[in-house]
């Protein structure tokens, strides 16, 4: 992701995310992180004709990851790009060095969860009121990136159906 995604993906998340979507002073402190040397790892997923349909974000402190955002346009949904950009994610942890990615997912969320879960993420605690104004516990879940590393898909192992092709993933922020 660069600086000038920020009003696509904006606009992608107030769509998504109506009652607790990011500001735009987020994801511009968000990408000021996502620099060599930085903490963050931002990607977007593009449309063939360039529209961004799909965006995440990965926060990597010492040996800990945090999955800071991961979001697909309701259109793209269901053809493994969510699966693609949390493939990047974790791969970008593992190259970090994490041994632990932890993200928060709405426990209402049920499409989410059933990802994350695929992926190998486990359920470790609620946090409740996580999710602001509207006061929704969020369930946290763990990845033990040792293990998941080892047995990861690749955005090129998802199936697909042939008639809806998934975006491309653009990995264009600075590695840190």
């Amino acid at each position: 992701m660069r600086w000038w995604d920020i009003a696509p993906v904006l606009a992608l998340e107030l769509e998504l995310f109506p009652e607790d979507a990011w500001s735009a002073g987020m994801f511009w402190s968000e990408l000021a992180e996502a620099r060599p040397g930085g903490t963050r790892h931002y990607t977007v997923a593009e449309a063939p004709d360039g529209t961004i349909v799909g965006y995440a974000g990965l926060m990597a402190v010492a040996e800990e990851g945090d999955v800071q955002t991961i979001a697909v346009d309701g259109r793209h949904q269901g053809a493994g790009l969510g699966a693609a950009l949390l493939t990047d994610l974790v791969r970008e942890a593992a190259r970090r060095g994490c041994a632990d990615l932890l993200l928060e997912v709405r426990v209402d969320n049920t499409r989410a969860q059933r990802l994350y879960e695929r992926s190998g993420f486990e359920p470790v605690g609620i946090r409740r009121g996580y999710y602001q104004p509207a006061n929704v516990d969020a369930l946290v879940m763990r990845l033990d990136l040792a293990a998941a590393v080892d047995g990861a898909a690749g955005p090129e192992d998802l199936d697909e159906p042939a008639d809806h092709p998934r975006p491309d993933v653009k990995k264009d922020t600075p590695h840190g």
